[in-house]
């Protein structure tokens, strides 16, 4: 148990403290960072150049400084990043890269006002085209010139094997972490689970992978024990501050999957084996990705996916965790509401803003849930 403990420890130093890990790359390594703003960018490019890819997903903070670039109804997480770069937040940075599957992003990616310079590639969302494939490889073949011009480094095809082997090792075992975390929910609270996954953003991912693998090994030690509490699915971008997770631990609602954007949808598509230039099936893990509102799918097949986690987590319920002002969520919540009623799965959709410091109005709402469920 005291392994388990240091470990958890660390994952949750590792995710509040972003720039130490920089620096300490940075002293390890003789490389810096390039940040990476959401939601899917193809991080095996910056992996192979040696420097450390970085998530930009935005804090905790009262925001002032960016309203004078971003209107008041731009998303938590744009605000708070701009809020940041204002500060300088961002300044050592080598690049950052943009993909700009919403309104907000491309704003973003045109108003940046930090030191570091902007490189902006597009996700095609008619997806299911080979011209699709073809379209986002020149994408990816246009970013990996500029990281190759930025950091001196030429990006082989070798390197960038050896990147995706290591990034789909880190999303396998991250699946692997995530069925696991479910069925001990008295030793992994939220707000633990989430440590595991957004530590990645921070960390290399083969050292992150070590780590998950002490975890889950130091786990598998110990019987699990049965759940006197509830189970629920999140869903949305995100579930922060950690103020919002205590509160699901203190009223007993365990997460036994999640399909968040910044956590398991991350880890959800693997890079497909094969013979193509890996360019080419780096380009492919976007015409894979499902059950994302950021990417287009006609078939609507988020609703079903969710209540197909459910029945096999046996979870209670789905608790939609809505970024305040985040549009393609907006537009999606209607359709996989209805989908719930009519598979009778219980739901709560609660409101997340990344600059709340009370959460009296979150706390009301999933008591009384939990109450019902």
């Amino acid at each position: 148990m005291q392994k388990i403990n240091t470990l958890f420890k660390q994952f949750r130093d590792i995710a509040a403290n972003p720039r130490k890990m920089m620096e300490d790359y940075r002293a390890e390594t003789g490389k810096g960072a390039i940040g990476i703003l959401p939601v899917y960018s193809p991080e095996e490019l910056v992996h192979a150049t040696g420097y450390l890819p970085i998530g930009l997903w935005g804090a905790n903070r009262p925001v002032t400084k960016a309203r004078a670039y971003l209107p008041a109804f731009a998303c938590s997480i744009m605000q708070q990043v701009m809020e940041l770069e204002c500060e300088g937040a961002y300044d050592d940075l080598a690049a950052v890269v943009f993909s700009v599957p919403c309104d907000t992003l491309k704003c973003m990616s045109q108003k940046w006002k930090g030191k570091s310079p902007v490189l902006v590639f597009t996700h095609p969302q008619n997806r299911g085209l080979e011209a699709a494939n073809r379209f986002l490889e020149h994408e990816y073949l246009i970013l990996k010139e500029k990281l190759e011009k930025i950091t001196g480094v030429q990006i082989t095809n070798a390197a960038l094997e050896n990147s995706i082997r290591i990034y789909n090792e880190n999303r396998a075992v991250m699946r692997e972490f995530s069925q696991l975390a479910a069925q001990y929910p008295q030793l992994i609270s939220a707000v633990d689970r989430h440590a595991v996954f957004k530590s990645r953003m921070f960390v290399e991912k083969s050292r992150h992978t070590a780590m998950v693998r002490s975890l889950i090994e130091a786990l598998q030690a110990i019987e699990p024990q049965p759940w006197d509490g509830r189970k629920i699915i999140l869903t949305g971008i995100l579930a922060e501050p950690d103020g919002l997770l205590e509160i699901l631990d203190q009223l007993k609602l365990a997460v036994a999957a999640d399909d968040l954007a910044q956590e398991s949808r991350q880890v959800r598509v693997d890079v497909p084996d094969g013979n193509e230039a890996p360019l080419y099936r780096l380009a492919r893990v976007w015409q894979n990705m499902y059950g994302c509102s950021l990417a287009v799918d006609t078939r609507k097949r988020r609703g079903p996916m969710l209540v197909d986690m459910v029945r096999k987590t046996g979870a209670d319920a789905v608790v939609a965790a809505m970024m305040k002002f985040c549009d393609p969520e907006e537009w999606d919540y209607p359709i996989y509401l209805r989908q719930f009623e009519e598979a009778g799965i219980l739901h709560l959709m609660i409101e997340v803003d990344q600059e709340a410091t009370a959460f009296e109005q979150v706390r009301t709402r999933l008591q009384s849930f939990a109450e019902i469920l």
